[in-house]
């Protein structure tokens, strides 16, 4: 007796919706590998153009600069020779100690940023130990109102401000004895105070903010290490 056969089932057809998956799961893993590679390739190409970019902005605000050494103070008032990663812990403040030629410690620069009209003000000033004031700053960026909100790049007077604007801390050394904020143009009358451009307020405003946001959270931090950051490492 013969025996029955098994019928013969035809091979699964791939569906035009099956097919569509493939090639865009496909598509997507070559785009992430030409993403990751071109990342990869440039980094040290971005990271070295980042660091022209910030030691020109710290020579601007401390003129002389022979030395730039990145530091980051913790949440809890250490002081450290920051690692040159873009990570650090929460509450962690970054900023930079310039140094002569002689590797005497000619300043601290540091960084302050502000809602102003148009965006986020970004600036970096430079701060003197020595007479517990800001000695100059310089824009690392914003999108204010071209012939407006931007004469914090070149009005003189403006900028004048910032030759010694007092950021002394208070007796207990836990914040500056004064807010520093920008006043009404032509209405300044202590040391502490930012005289405005006029027409320009908003912006002038952000820079005054920044830099008193920035100083009342590094500068007591900052004042007890200064034996320590004066050593050149």
């Amino acid at each position: 007796m013969s025996q029955p056969t098994t019928p013969t089932l035809p091979a699964p057809q791939a569906t035009p919706t099956t097919t569509m998956i493939l090639t865009l799961g496909l598509v997507a893993t070559l785009c992430g590998l030409i993403i990751v590679g071109a990342y990869e390739g440039s980094l040290s190409a971005v990271q070295e153009n980042r660091r022209i970019v910030l030691e020109r902005a710290i020579s601007k605000v401390l003129p002389g600069a022979e030395r730039i050494v990145g530091y980051q103070a913790s949440s809890g008032g250490e002081i450290a020779v920051a690692d040159g990663g873009d990570n650090s812990p929460p509450g962690t403040l970054r900023f930079h100690a310039a140094y002569d030629a002689g590797g005497a410690l000619m300043g601290i620069a540091a960084e302050g940023a502000a809602k102003g009209y148009a965006d986020t003000v970004r600036v970096m000033f430079g701060y003197s130990p020595k007479c517990q004031c800001i000695v100059g700053i310089g824009v690392v960026s914003m999108r204010e109102t071209p012939g407006i909100g931007d004469k914090i790049l070149t009005d003189q007077e403006f900028l004048a401000n910032f030759k010694a604007l007092d950021v002394r801390l208070n007796g207990e050394l836990k914040a500056l004895a004064n807010e520093v904020k920008a006043v009404k143009h032509g209405s300044k009358t202590n040391p502490w105070q930012i005289d405005a451009i006029s027409g320009a307020t908003i912006t002038s405003r952000a820079v005054g903010k920044g830099i008193n946001d920035a100083a009342q959270a590094l500068l007591p931090r900052l004042l007890p290490n200064l034996e320590k950051i004066g050593k050149n490492p």
